[in-house]
């Protein structure tokens, strides 16, 4: 009989697989091939996920996790950028994550649209914490910034990404990833830090514009 540790290892081992293969193939990627992946047989997979939406979502819910983990330890008061240079270190371990999420962005669908929706709520909490700490400058609707702070993120790597490919080159995508952080790392440390606009004028005139139209 197996213990509970080795069902969380083995649950964890398949969602690992899954991630994978999904990044590799896309969302229609089989079962079979996933539990051929893991070593297991595909009946253990839906006796840990109960269905393929199951272990989606185990997917989704592990990759949103990863990435609030890691955002979360840049909005440290200390230590930031001591957090941002080992996440820079271990950049190409995040490459099968991006791909897999590339692959979401891809599919579409009801999944995705809550996957996205995650990632924004997560980016509230995070930009909150970074905003306690004195790490960020507050802003007017902290919710529309978080979104389109996320949107900027997904579209970027959607536009990027080598998704022509199919399959896509687990291989290759490490490198990729590096190469795409290093080319895209200095204009938005730069850009979040150095403000783009020189002035205030355009903001101070949109101010006005929506407190004269406002009800």
């Amino acid at each position: 009989m197996r213990s509970r540790a080795d069902d969380q290892t083995t649950k964890a081992r398949i969602r690992d697989a899954a991630i994978l293969r999904f990044a590799q193939d896309g969302l229609e990627a089989t079962v079979r091939s996933i539990a051929a992946d893991a070593g297991v047989s595909a009946g253990l997979i839906m006796h840990h996920f109960g269905s393929r939406a199951g272990l989606r979502q185990a997917c989704d819910d592990h990759v949103q996790a990863v990435i609030r983990d890691s955002k979360s330890e840049l909005m440290a008061p200390t230590g930031a950028p001591s957090a941002m240079l080992a996440h820079l270190a271990q950049l190409e371990g995040y490459a099968p994550l991006v791909g897999y999420v590339l692959r979401c962005l891809q599919a579409g669908g009801v999944l995705t649209a809550h996957l996205v929706e995650g990632m924004v709520a997560d980016a509230v909490e995070y930009l909150d914490q970074g905003v306690a700490s004195g790490t960020l400058s507050p802003s007017r609707d902290e919710a529309a910034r978080a979104r389109l702070l996320t949107d900027f993120a997904l579209g970027s790597l959607l536009l990027n990404l080598p998704a022509g490919k199919d399959p896509l080159d687990l291989d290759a995508l490490p490198g990729w990833f590096a190469a795409y952080s290093e080319r895209i790392l200095l204009p938005t440390l730069e850009l979040f830090t150095e403000p783009l606009l020189t002035d205030s004028s355009l903001l101070d005139a949109y101010l006005d514009s929506a407190e004269r139209t406002t009800p």
